[in-house]
């Protein structure tokens, strides 16, 4: 993803404060002699370093320094540098890289399970999300550790809207005939827009969506305010939807062996400061992806579909998530993730 830096306000000091104070009193591991004993863990982010993103990420590098006296560096490539997320994912299966920050997209490719946490309509809320992440969180990480990942702290990346040039989209037969695509890679979308019908969404790379954007080969995008802000997909749309369709995730992931080669006490270290940071950027990734969407309304046509339009996307929503779950996704795994 090339990523153009946002203008937010944004202290590092306190993310660093947020992350050290949160971990609890493990012992120091001893200052390195020299730099061959500094352990260099080296993550990959599509995020630029100026982002939010980039801040949180820069504090725990800076957490981590301190807990572990200069033991153990972070060596985090930003701005897509290792590649996009299944690029990344590929090289913490070779050794190339040791972790990465990485959304849905590139998670479902060591667990396509994760995916049902972005099924369309299936939260109200990200409250609602967070209870249903945590019941499943243990299936999840057993998932990931038979795949040969660890997930040190989840984040989120937004709620994601309908954004459009040119047109409303206040049902779903408005979708028909228009531009659409999904990301390569995506279990769900497919899903949905099979079902809406006369539709043929282009399967795109993140890196391909803003070119297609300009050339007008795709008009509609279905991702959160704060994303298409800062990958500038915004000014090429001029209309958004103020419903949610489905809330986007994301999650710092590691190599379990490479995380198992570490001695206990930075075990300990890297999975409470990298837990903590994971609140600290969901918590800001939240309210300022709200505070894009209200910077999108301010110059873009917005609408709510009627009260006769949302039945429709509550029927096609769901007949999505019957067509999955039992097939794509678990159907024990998903039942336990939405037991009342």
């Amino acid at each position: 993803m090339r990523l153009n830096s946002i203008r937010y306000g944004f202290v590092a000091a306190l993310l660093v404060s947020m992350a050290t104070t949160s971990v609890a009193q493990a012992a120091d591991a001893p200052a390195p002699t020299d730099d061959s004993k500094v352990i260099v863990l080296r993550i990959g982010t599509v995020a630029p370093e100026s982002s939010s993103w980039g801040k949180v990420f820069n504090a725990w590098k800076k957490a981590v320094a301190a807990k572990t006296n200069g033991m153990v560096d972070l060596k985090i490539d930003y701005d897509s540098k290792q590649g996009d997320e299944v690029a990344m994912v590929g090289k913490i299966r070779s050794g190339q890289l040791q972790g990465a920050a990485i959304t849905g997209n590139g998670l479902s490719t060591i667990s396509k399970q994760v995916l049902m946490l972005q099924l369309p309509g299936l939260f109200p809320s990200w409250a609602a999300l967070d209870v249903a992440r945590e019941r499943i969180r243990p299936r999840l990480d057993q998932e990931f550790d038979k795949a040969g990942f660890k997930v040190l702290g989840w984040g989120d990346i937004g709620e994601a809207k309908l954004m459009t040039k040119g047109f409303k989209v206040m049902k779903p037969a408005d979708l028909q005939h228009k531009k659409t695509f999904v990301l390569q890679g995506d279990a769900v979308a497919p899903m949905l827009f099979q079902l809406i019908g006369d539709t043929t969404p282009k399967p795109l790379t993140v890196f391909e969506v803003l070119p297609a954007l300009q050339s007008n080969s795709i008009n509609v995008i279905n991702v959160p305010a704060l994303v298409a802000e800062q990958l500038q997909w915004a000014p090429k749309l001029d209309m958004i939807n103020t419903d949610t369709s489905g809330f986007a995730i994301g999650a710092l992931v590691f190599s379990a062996t490479k995380f198992k080669q570490l001695p206990a006490n930075i075990q300990k270290i890297l999975e409470e400061t990298g837990a903590a940071s994971g609140v600290a950027l969901t918590k800001r990734i939240r309210e300022e992806d709200a505070a894009a969407f209200s910077r999108l309304s301010k110059r873009m046509t917005v609408y709510s579909p009627t009260d006769a339009d949302k039945a429709l996307w509550t029927a096609i929503f769901e007949k999505t998530r019957k067509s999955l779950v039992g097939s794509t996704f678990n159907a024990d795994l998903y039942n336990a993730m939405m037991a009342k």
